[in-house]
């Protein structure tokens, strides 16, 4: 079996995939290797889902914006209500904003003022994402639309390079899915957290608020992570394919590494998933059609 993995080598993602191939090879008896394709907001992997052998032997573990934003961003090389089946939804992970070296020290600290430099300097403050149509490259849209501020977008390909050029000060502001990597630097000082997404502050970073109590209800995003096959997978391979992967989340090896750096298991059932990403697809629908709709600023 192979788990492809949608992000580089060294973000979070890779570390939850690494222990969730342990704990499948140790149920189902055969060897799981993972691999990773990253590049366009994790659409390759999902190319490689739609394409795939249905026959249980590849999953692909990604956020599920492929499957809702990404579609109404441009045309996709596969059909995402068809062609790709919903395993099961592993974890939600809270966005942080993170202020870089390049950043003036009270803008770093401070959400308002951070968009108050951008507002006297449009274009000047640069925010990096992962990826264009990733939930970080959410974030940045919704921030910038409901402060009506021009900031330039920095899409990467995932997590590592992003972490190393923006100690570097490439940059002046970056979304980041909280991972153990990220909530260190921001204890050591080398990176500032003046906001984080998700229904409540993340345990590791207490005095750091939501975007929904700074005024940003919009932009409060979380990654919702899962496992995906081919769409023309058989409905009971899918479910059983769904059993081990919810028995793994629910071993203590799995859910404390996904607490420890303030990742929420998710679990149930694969329809339960399917239905998620039907209601997100829709969200977001709505939401890039109005922003088109509107005019320049």
């Amino acid at each position: 079996m192979r788990i492809v993995v949608a992000y580089p080598v060294g973000g979070v993602s890779s570390d939850i995939a690494r222990e969730l191939a342990r704990g499948l090879e140790a149920r189902v008896g055969v060897p799981v290797i993972v691999e990773h394709r990253p590049g366009a907001g994790g659409t390759l992997a999902m190319d490689l889902a739609a394409k795939g052998p249905a026959d249980g032997s590849l999953l692909v573990f990604s956020a599920i914006t492929p499957l809702t934003l990404a579609p109404w961003l441009g045309p996709l090389p596969y059909d995402p209500e068809h062609e790709v089946a919903p395993v099961a939804a592993l974890m939600a992970t809270p966005v942080l904003v993170l202020g870089t070296p390049a950043l003036q020290a009270a803008a770093a600290a401070d959400f308002g003022a951070m968009l108050e430099l951008a507002r006297s300097r449009p274009g000047a403050v640069r925010w990096a994402t992962s990826g264009i149509g990733t939930t970080g490259h959410l974030v940045q849209q919704r921030v910038a639309a409901a402060a009506g501020v021009s900031i330039t977008h920095v899409p990467y390909t995932g997590g590592g390079r992003q972490l190393t050029d923006a100690l570097g000060g490439h940059f002046e502001v970056l979304s980041s899915n909280v991972a153990a990597a990220q909530l260190r630097l921001v204890r050591e000082g080398k990176l500032v957290a003046p906001a984080v997404s998700g229904e409540r502050r993340v345990p590791s970073l207490p005095q750091v608020p939501t975007l929904a109590e700074l005024g940003f209800a919009a932009a409060n995003q979380v990654s919702t992570f899962g496992l995906f096959a081919p769409g023309r997978t058989p409905a009971a391979l899918v479910e059983r394919l769904n059993a081990e992967a919810v028995a793994v989340l629910q071993a203590p090896a799995l859910r404390e590494r996904l607490e420890a750096s303030d990742n929420v298991p998710l679990g149930g059932s694969a329809g339960e998933f399917a239905r998620r990403i039907a209601a997100e697809r829709e969200v977001h629908r709505a939401w890039v059609a109005r922003s088109r709709a509107q005019p320049p600023r």
